[in-house]
């Protein structure tokens, strides 16, 4: 198909429920793209941080080759090895706990509500706090949850049990509580948001605050989970544990899956007929998801990760120092917010036009999210056309 008869069967005949980049791309590698053209573009924002591995990792491939020619799906009512592996190997990375598996972030949520639900149903406890800006999925009941009034326009009215407040407050927190609260849900860096990250001294507020009033603490991880940060879990910078976590993106290297992984203690609260996921956790994803785990360990990418956002941190600075169209830069791993004094879109345009993809949120934060081997020719030149485009629009 050529690219007109492309646009226009998206026209016609798919929703339009996304803002649409003219661009139609058909191959991938690392953290390169090529459009239908022959360009080739340079992905600092893949997949909004699915691509962790860039594209079409070598290790991510061969386990879903390997695995497509022999069994791809099985219902979750039987037993397959991989997903068993895929528990194994998400336990120990994380905390002592059991795992259930999903298609999506929104999914692994809705999970983590339904369980904190019916942790306090025999209390009578049922609302779940969350914070302003925060983004939880577009699902009804995560919608509820996610602290941004422009995504539940015309939608209302939302699911009841939900409470918003300002981020990093704890005075604001502690008036929220009441004795129907079950659970506080948060993000440690707010993605979507406009990458705002939590304070140290705050969240060891949250998890004593939780342990003194017996609530769950849920950390939503779908973007920071599996190595973004530079550990493989963003909460492992804070020196605490959540009660329920929720991943997603990265987790498969591409491929569509969610978990919710909960503490022993609570885990098997959600008993056989009360929650299910036809596709979750099935064979071929799995196994593709046990590639990405084997590529951080043996690629030393927690580490490249930790060096190259260094680096990328640096670089940014440089630039905020030498342009006042830039405001702030803040970031931890390789997850950078640029916040500006200027509109957002003509920085993302201008990028995309000299082959450099990058995301702008809040209209004046732009989001990098490179792939974690990512190195530093591939970070020189990024960074080069940020610079020139910053000259071009002050």
């Amino acid at each position: 198909m050529k690219v007109e008869e492309i646009f226009q069967v998206y026209k016609e005949n798919i929703m339009p429920t996304y803002n649409k980049v003219p661009l139609v791309f058909v191959k991938g590698k690392g953290s390169r793209l090529w459009d239908i053209n022959g360009k080739a573009y340079l992905d600092f924002f893949p997949g909004w941080g699915v691509g962790s591995l860039g594209h079409c990792h070598p290790r991510v491939m061969q386990g879903l080759r390997d695995q497509a020619g022999k069994l791809i799906f099985v219902p979750n009512n039987y037993y397959h090895p991989f997903q068993a592996k895929l528990a194994k190997e998400l336990i120990y990375w994380s905390f002592p706990g059991k795992v259930f598996f999903a298609n999506s972030g929104a999914e692994a949520n809705e999970g983590a509500i339904k369980l904190a639900r019916k942790f306090g149903a025999a209390t009578g406890r049922y609302e779940i706090i969350t914070f302003e800006n925060a983004f939880h999925g577009r699902t009804l009941a995560t919608l509820a949850a996610t602290g941004q009034k422009k995504y539940q326009t015309g939608f209302c009215p939302m699911p009841e049990g939900f409470k918003q407040v300002k981020f990093n407050d704890i005075a604001a927190l502690k008036q929220a509580i009441t004795d129907k609260t079950v659970a506080i849900m948060f993000e440690l860096v707010q993605g979507e948001g406009g990458v705002n990250i939590a304070e140290k001294d705050f969240v060891i507020e949250l998890r004593k605050i939780c342990d003194e009033k017996g609530l769950l603490l849920i950390i939503d991880e779908v973007q920071t989970g599996i190595g973004r940060t530079g550990k493989m879990f963003c909460y492992q910078h804070y020196g605490i544990t959540p009660d329920i976590m929720t991943l997603a993106k990265a987790l498969a290297g591409g491929l569509p899956i969610g978990v919710m992984i909960a503490k022993k203690e609570f885990s098997d609260l959600l008993t056989p007929g009360m929650h299910a996921s036809t596709f979750g956790g099935g064979p071929v994803i799995c196994k593709a998801s046990l590639g990405v785990f084997k590529a951080i360990q043996k690629e030393k990418l927690l580490k490249n990760c930790q060096n190259m956002g260094e680096y990328l941190f640096e670089k940014l600075n440089l630039l905020k120092a030498a342009h006042p169209a830039i405001k702030d830069v803040r970031g931890i791993g390789l997850m950078f917010g640029i916040e500006l004094n200027i509109d957002g879109k003509q920085v993302f345009d201008k990028c995309l036009g000299r082959g450099l993809l990058i995301n702008c949120t809040h209209e004046k934060v732009l989001r990098l999210m490179p792939a974690l081997n990512i190195n530093k020719n591939e970070i020189d030149k990024a960074v080069k056309i940020l610079e020139e485009v910053f000259k071009e629009c002050t």
